[in-house]
C-alpha cells in the first residue's frame, strides 16, 4: 500500500502534519544521485528515473518494508530519517538521499531488513513494473545499473574473503 500511515489524510494534509514541505524537483534529481545504484545516470536518465517515481510523505512510525516480504517497491528517501531492523534489532540508520528495498525492483527476494519512519518522511517510490519498462525503454540506464550492481558485488566479495 503506497499511502501507508496516511491512510485517513490528504497528501496536503500530511505534509502539513508532518513539517514537510514537498520537494522541488532540483532536490528529487539530487537525492536520486546520490543513490549508488544510479550514480552513473546522466541528467536526462536522472530526469527519467525521478517522473517514474511517486512523491508521497509518510508519518513518524511508518513502515516502509518489513523484514521477510516480498517487494517490489524501492524508496528514495528526500526528507527525514529512517531507522533500519534486523530480528529485532537496530542495525543501522538511512537518512535523505537513502535507499530503502532498490534490489526488489530487479527480484522479488524477500527482504532482508525492517525499515521504519523515525520522523516524518518525503519518499520517492519506484514501483518495479514502471521501473523495468523504463529499463527496457532506456538500455542506457539498464547498462549502468549492471554496472553499479557489478561494483557492489566486487565490493561485497572483496570484504567477504579479505
Amino acid at each position: 500500500m503506497l499511502s501507508q500511515g496516511y491512510s485517513d489524510l490528504s497528501k496536503e494534509q500530511a505534509y502539513r502534519a508532518g513539517a514537510l514541505k514537498p520537494s522541488r524537483a532540483d532536490t528529487i534529481h539530487l537525492r536520486f544521485s546520490a543513490v549508488p545504484l544510479f550514480a552513473a545516470c546522466s541528467k536526462r536518465e536522472l530526469r527519467l528515473l525521478t517522473k517514474t517515481a511517486v512523491v508521497e510523505p509518510r508519518a513518524a512510525g511508518a513502515t516502509l518494508v518489513t523484514e521477510g516480504e516480498a517487494g517490489d517497491h524501492a524508496f528514495v528517501i528526500l526528507q527525514g530519517k529512517c531507522r533500519v531492523m534486523r530480528k529485532g534489532r537496530r542495525v543501522g540508520a538511512i537518512q535523505a538521499g537513502g535507499v530503502v528495498g532498490e534490489l526488489s525492483m530487479l527480484n522479488r527476494a524477500p527482504r532482508n531488513a525492517t525499515v521504519i519512519a523515525e520522523t516524518p518522511l518525503e519518499v520517492a517510490v519506484l514501483g518495479r513494473r514502471e521501473f523495468l519498462s523504463l529499463i527496457e525503454s532506456a538500455p542506457s540506464i539498464c547498462r549502468k545499473l549492471l554496472e553499479s550492481l557489478a561494483a557492489r558485488v566486487q565490493e561485497l566479495d572483496a570484504r567477504t574473503f579479505a
